[in-house]
């Protein structure tokens, strides 16, 4: 991946820059129709689409206590240029190629479908995500060369958008003959089967997120999807891989960038982790946390100068709730709960970090050392699990435990756990920590914990009822999503799901946001904008206000 990323970025510059009739006065990083082809824009659009899943999944991750939320409240943690980057890499970097490329194919004189339907597939997920994450959002005026100033379509209209692509994108993979020309594919490595099923999963996304709103017609879309048999399935998983170049570009895992360069740089959820290590009611741990997370010390700091929270009583609330304060257990799973706004101590060298994966670090084989190396581990080789067959099945489940549509849902839930660690063993594997992996715990004892877990999770399925299920499915789609905030905050916005979550440290910590703000640099340039509120819903959600927090 180090390679097919530095030659991408050299080879889109060489095509921008190396025609005798570029004009001096055109910005060689600024391609247009003169001076750029549909397949060096796509090999930009693969790259700055990971960057936009990675920036949206963040704020998703720490809202849904994946990671930890800093500041007192939600409306301090979050103002209008905290999405400036979303805005700009999924409009200009994403959305305004695409475009072109759209252009330039139709304009011509060599088909060019293949490389279109993947464009048109990444211009679906763009739009959807951005209508999830805003509401109303600009699509029938925006990329304009001459109207800076497009107005916001409603939310039910741009997902309609993101649909029509999926089907054109569909038609495109399907051509026959196959187009001579051939586009660079850092996902699927042109199998375009694969392809035609991530089409088909997205819209399965798609239809579940309009189930409050049009249960009969997700209903039967749904069951439309399952009976073709052409959904997400065992190594067709949609991820981006990064490589391991330090810069020219930098190459690496954003995570590991920030965490094994001078020690760790944020801070673990205690919920989530109390979720993988010590909830009570399971009794062993998740098996995929030494994956997930990378413990620089394996025993609780003693000294408050580091971790101020272990010389303090929980807030009453937690007490009341019975909420995990400052530290699961006493293993050395270090972080932070949540909305805790405490400056920053020196202890950049013993709070946990990102694991293995998906950022692409160490394996935590109880070696308990700092990572101010960015030699350790998989060097930041991580990858993005933007869409991965395991919540296929895990979005199947809430579809046939709230919507009745075909199949089992325990069987699609516990089909999903074991996809999801077998997918997250198997990727570590094929990467530089697979020796260590290997000695620490060999194929049968994983193999066994799996089986345990499931066999755990299956029977408080069988023993709830009701949204007691629903309950039991969106914690464990919760902690399959380790990295992907984007379908986390769906999750959490559609069902609830995880319920009763660790909630701030302050008694009143705000409203939760059901949307985000509008960035300022969408508010300061254009004439018809104006802020919307966090407590706005998007247009598929109809839960009612308060339903989380």
């Amino acid at each position: 991946m180090k390679s097919k990323i530095l030659s991408l970025v050299m080879a889109f510059s060489l095509v921008l820059v190396s025609s005798c009739d570029l004009d001096l006065l055109d910005d060689p990083n600024v391609p247009t129709r003169e001076n750029a082809s549909p397949e060096f824009l796509l090999n930009q659009v693969q790259v700055d689409f990971a960057d936009f899943f990675n920036t949206t999944g963040n704020i998703g991750m720490r809202l849904t206590r994946m990671i930890n939320q800093p500041s007192n409240t939600y409306q301090q943690a979050w103002i209008p240029q905290s999405f400036n980057p979303i805005w700009s890499t999924g409009y200009v970097n994403v959305l305004n190629n695409i475009a072109l490329i759209e252009t330039l194919v139709a304009e011509g004189d060599v088909p060019n479908e293949r490389t279109l339907a993947i464009a048109q597939t990444i211009k679906a997920y763009t739009l959807m995500t951005l209508v999830d994450h805003f509401g109303e959002v600009p699509w029938s005026e925006a990329l304009s060369d001459t109207n800076f100033s497009p107005v916001a379509d409603d939310g039910a209209s741009v997902y309609q958008a993101a649909f029509d692509a999926l089907q054109e994108a569909r038609a495109n993979f399907t051509t026959d003959p196959a187009p001579p020309v051939q586009p660079t594919d850092l996902y699927y490595g042109r199998n375009y089967a694969r392809w035609l099923r991530l089409v088909n999963t997205l819209e399965l996304k798609y239809h579940l997120n309009r189930r409050l709103i049009d249960a009969a017609g997700s209903t039967a879309a749904i069951n439309a999807l399952i009976a073709g048999g052409e959904l997400l399935q065992e190594g067709d998983d949609f991820y981006f891989q990064y490589g391991t170049s330090l810069n020219d570009p930098d190459s690496r895992h954003p995570r590991f960038a920030t965490d094994y360069t001078s020690g760790g740089n944020d801070y673990q959820s205690t919920w989530y982790m109390w979720h993988l290590t010590e909830e009570g009611f399971k009794g062993f741990n998740d098996p995929r946390v030494r994956y997930y997370l990378y413990r620089q010390v394996t025993a609780n700091p003693t000294d408050p100068d580091k971790l101020r929270c272990i010389s303090e009583l929980p807030p009453a609330h937690y007490l009341v709730g019975g909420f995990p304060f400052c530290l699961p257990g006493n293993r050395g799973y270090w972080g932070r709960d949540h909305l805790n706004p405490e400056g920053i101590p020196p202890d950049n060298l013993e709070r946990t970090v990102w694991g293995l994966y998906p950022a692409g670090g160490r394996y935590d084989n109880n070696s308990a050392s700092p990572v101010n190396n960015p030699l350790l581990g998989n060097q930041g080789a991580g990858i993005q699990p933007i869409m991965l067959s395991a919540f296929v099945d895990f979005m199947l489940a809430e579809a046939a435990q709230t919507l009745g549509t075909t199949g089992d849902p325990r069987e699609y839930l516990t089909s999903a756990i074991t996809k999801h660690m077998n997918f997250v063993r198997s990727w570590a594997l094929t990467t530089n920590e697979a020796e260590v992996v290997e000695t620490f715990q060999t194929p049968e004892a994983f193999a066994t914990a799996v089986t345990n877990y499931v066999n755990f999770v299956g029977g408080q399925f069988d023993a709830a009822s009701g949204e007691g299920r629903m309950r039991v499915i969106g914690r464990e789609y919760w902690l399959s999503l380790y990295g992907n905030g984007v379908e986390a905050y769906n999750l959490y916005r559609r069902t609830g799901q995880p319920d009763n979550m660790q909630p701030g440290l302050l008694p009143n910590f705000g409203t939760f946001p059901r949307s985000f703000l509008y960035p300022n640099n969408y508010l300061t340039t254009n004439a018809n904008a104006s802020q919307r509120a966090f407590t706005d819903k998007v247009f598929w959600d109809n839960n009612p206000d308060g339903f989380i927090d």
